[in-house]
């Protein structure tokens, strides 16, 4: 039932014209700014999702709590001082669409469950094959790619070849200077706009990851 709200709502947002085919978020980072396409028509649910997190000012104050070059940046979960944000419930894992977790696209980082994705995300900085769904199986499901950075690729890159060391809950990959999100913002809407994409729910704990898989917290995973 809450997935069929928020699709309603992106729905009636893109029918309006608010959003258009392809919705665009920005998010401005200390380091620099990102633009984000996303892809509606392969990933619906998924980015729904990102975009209710987006309109609720989820992702304003977390930082990229994981970089890794040539591999992943990922964020969308914690504050500079590792405080973990409380998320909805997770979304169903769009992996299937057939988009390719290739160099630039943006994905969703999960737990060992492919439905265990909430509000972290990730971008590639490489083509990652080993994350693409391979077939039905919790070790070979994938990462649902949803969008694709279109500006600010140049960060991305930047971010993930910052020096990194242990930090907080994790024992390595965290940049040593903070990479805060200050602000992420649908393209071309209003604020009523952005608050209109957000509908409550009641957050629920994250499950966690591990190391060279994208990662919710601590938990293991497989690519």
């Amino acid at each position: 039932m809450k997935f069929r709200l928020i699709l309603i709502i992106v729905g009636l947002l893109i029918s309006t014209g608010v959003l258009g085919a392809n919705p665009q978020v920005k998010m401005r980072t200390n380091l620099g700014e990102i633009v984000l396409e996303l892809y509606p028509d392969k990933a619906p649910k998924t980015v729904a999702n990102f975009l209710n997190y987006v309109g609720s000012g989820h992702y304003n104050g977390t930082v990229f709590h994981r970089a890794i070059q040539q591999f992943v940046i990922q964020g969308g979960g914690f504050t500079p001082d590792f405080q973990y944000k409380p998320t909805l419930d997770p979304v169903p894992n769009e992996a299937t669409n057939g988009l390719r977790n290739e160099r630039g696209t943006l994905a969703m980082a999960r737990a060992y469950d492919p439905d265990s994705a909430t509000a972290q995300f990730f971008i590639n900085l490489d083509d990652n094959k080993f994350l693409n769904h391979h077939r039905p199986h919790p070790d070979y499901y994938g990462y649902c790619v949803f969008g694709k950075v279109v500006k600010g690729m140049d960060v991305a890159k930047k971010i993930g070849a910052l020096p990194t060391a242990a930090g907080g809950p994790f024992a390595a990959d965290v940049p040593v200077e903070p990479v805060v999100i200050e602000e992420m913002v649908l393209a071309s809407a209003s604020a009523a706009d952005n608050a209109r994409t957000t509908e409550a729910a009641k957050p629920v704990k994250s499950l966690k990851s591990r190391k060279k898989t994208p990662q919710s917290k601590k938990e293991k995973t497989h690519g």
